[in-house]
């Protein structure tokens, strides 16, 4: 897919973003000034509303493993319990992390949003993101809250989409339909992301009938094979967050059908969450064969997507083969494992450069290889848009057995360092 202007890509993500029935989003903007900094005028924030018609006992989520976690996630650990939920709050601008009130700004909130719709509060979850340290402003947000109220719409999930966003440059929509009903994913993320268990801000909706614990079962699965296997820069964030909703509004006859459909909708988001990453100029897909175990296949994977010596050449268009093969023995090595060389193949953009125990490179493969990675490459200072979703393809055969494993990991430029220098400014 390509797209030559925002506005094309906008009108691709319009035809991608129908809600599902029994399914309403609003967003509504606001202004703050935080405690903890002078700022010369207020700051910008999104407060945001996925809601379903009805309570629904068929939801799932799953969360950070960082051990210093937001509220949100505090909070949405318990809610799980819960027979019921009518769906999420969420903010940009502020994680809700570590402040002195976080725990409690975070139930405020929940009741806050749950009496407008006259229901338990522990029918809502809630969800922020932003700077970590700061605490919200709670009361310019719950004097928002009837407003949002009132900008529900059952159309479309685009402005979620966009309402959710910090450091993304465009929003990020996923879909497909079957058994008459829909399958819609929504995510926010753009740094921190090395997600394990979840990943950033994920929002699914369905109204195909499916139980709540096989929605948790399947989300599990889902998110095992997909979001578990990005990373743009290694960190996992304090507030990731995955939620699944169902409406239960049409009938589901083939269950696995349904988990082909969310597995296909999260694979695609995973790979637009790496593409829009903070700085990211090209997509690197490490795939990863012949490994003992398929936990040895993923740990060899991220070591090259994490290595900056390999996303360093990938942005300079460099195909410095040998520093692949270094994060590979790197990985193998710390974990104590060997490495036949003469088992092992490196193809890279569909060009053979490591075989029977040598690297195969010449003149003419070194030219091919830095055009292959030329022309998978984007603007580091994003447009709005992605132009296409091409990505830089490693694939690392190991002959050591049957496990297997993708990962889409981002480059590393110098406008990645220039928006983390920045965040706060």
């Amino acid at each position: 897919m390509e797209y030559s202007s925002a506005q094309d890509y906008r009108a691709d993500l319009e035809r991608r973003a129908a809600l599902p029935d029994g399914f309403s989003t609003a967003t509504v903007a606001l202004t703050f000034e935080p405690k903890e900094r002078p700022v010369p005028q207020p700051l910008p924030m999104k407060l945001n509303l996925l809601v379903l018609d009805e309570p629904t006992a068929a939801f799932a989520g799953l969360f950070t493993r960082n051990a210093f976690p937001g509220a949100p996630v505090i909070l949405g650990r318990e809610l799980l319990s819960r027979p019921l939920s009518r769906g999420v709050l969420i903010n940009n601008k502020i994680a809700n992390v570590g402040g002195p009130t976080a725990l409690a700004d975070a139930r405020a909130l929940q009741s806050s949003v749950a009496a407008v719709f006259a229901s338990p509060s522990h029918e809502f979850f809630v969800a922020s993101t932003g700077i970590i340290g700061w605490s919200l402003p709670v009361a310019e947000m719950t004097a928002v809250l009837p407003s949002l109220a009132d900008a529900l719409q059952s159309k479309s999930a685009l402005g979620l989409a966009e309402g959710i966003m910090t450091t993304d440059a465009y929003p990020k929509v996923r879909s497909r339909s079957l058994f008459g009903g829909r399958v819609v994913a929504v995510a926010k993320g753009a740094g921190m992301i090395e997600p394990n268990l979840a990943t950033m801000l994920v929002y699914v909706m369905t109204d195909l009938e499916v139980s709540r614990a096989s929605l948790r079962d399947i989300l599990a699965r889902t998110v095992d094979k997909t979001l578990n296997h990005i990373s743009v820069d290694g960190d996992q964030s304090t507030s990731d967050m995955v939620l699944a909703f169902s409406s239960q509004r049409f009938p589901c006859p083939d269950q696995q059908a349904f988990e082909r459909a969310l597995e296909e909708v999260l694979r695609e988001l995973a790979q637009d969450i790496v593409r829009n990453g903070e700085g990211t100029s090209h997509v690197l897909e490490i795939r990863v064969n012949g490994a003992e175990t398929d936990a040895e296949a993923l740990v060899v994977a991220k070591a090259v997507a994490n290595s900056p010596l390999v996303k360093t050449a990938v942005f300079g268009n460099d195909p410095n083969v040998g520093r692949v093969l270094s994060a590979v023995g790197d990985a193998l090595g710390n974990a104590g494992k060997t490495l036949e060389r003469a088992q092992m193949v490196l193809v890279i953009a569909g060009q053979t450069v490591f075989d029977q125990g040598v690297f195969l490179l010449s003149p003419e493969k070194e030219k091919h290889l830095s055009s292959a990675f030329q022309a998978a490459s984007q603007p580091e200072r994003k447009e709005g848009y992605p132009r296409h979703e091409n990505n830089v393809v490693f694939e690392v055969t190991l002959g050591k057995g049957r496990g297997s494993s993708t990962v889409w990991g981002s480059d590393l430029s110098y406008e990645y360092v220039r928006e983390n220098a920045d965040y706060r400014s």
